[in-house]
């Protein structure tokens, strides 16, 4: 974990940075594919109860686009949250996006932003390394036990892909 502190109009804001890396023995390409480029259908077909749906404001997937995410009821305290997406490069699978509203702000933060890569390990699988840099309100103090809630949330779903993956070999070729 990583602190920062910087100055945006006048107000001092804290960033809060964590870094981790998840291995897969699924291909890099194919596991882009499918945890970044089609998650949007993927993820509410395997976990309807958690995502229940996921529609673009803006644009239609590429940087810049904007989407809200409804969660399903029941399966979160969180009903919904708004990202856009920032970066994208299909040949070196990379993806950065940043939630800019909803409940996982948590009144707390200003937006959180995701830096996402996707490498080849030596043995045909890939390693997931994640940046998340959550840019606080002001001086507010983050719960860490919210952040690491949200983390295990996300590894969840990854798995859940991972999962989806290995049952359905011919998919995402």
């Amino acid at each position: 974990m990583i602190f920062r502190s910087f100055v945006k109009r006048g107000i001092i804001m804290v960033a809060i940075t964590y870094d981790t890396e998840v291995t897969s023995s699924i291909s890099a390409p194919k596991l882009f594919k499918a945890f970044v480029l089609d998650s949007d259908n993927l993820v509410p077909k395997i976990l309807p109860a958690a995502v229940k749906s996921v529609e673009y404001v803006e644009g239609d997937g590429g940087v810049g686009s904007v989407k809200v995410i409804t969660f399903g009821e029941g399966t979160s305290q969180l009903k919904h949250m708004k990202h856009r997406v920032d970066g994208l490069d299909k040949e070196n699978f990379t993806y950065s996006y940043s939630v800019i509203e909803g409940d996982a702000l948590m009144d707390e933060l200003e937006s959180i932003t995701y830096h996402i890569k996707i490498v080849p390990s030596a043995d045909g699988g890939s390693i997931c390394k994640n940046r998340s840099i959550y840019h606080t309100k002001g001086d507010a103090k983050i719960d860490e036990e919210k952040i690491k809630a949200g983390k295990d949330k996300a590894l969840n779903i990854f798995k859940a892909i991972e999962a989806y993956l290995h049952a359905n070999p011919d998919a995402y070729n």
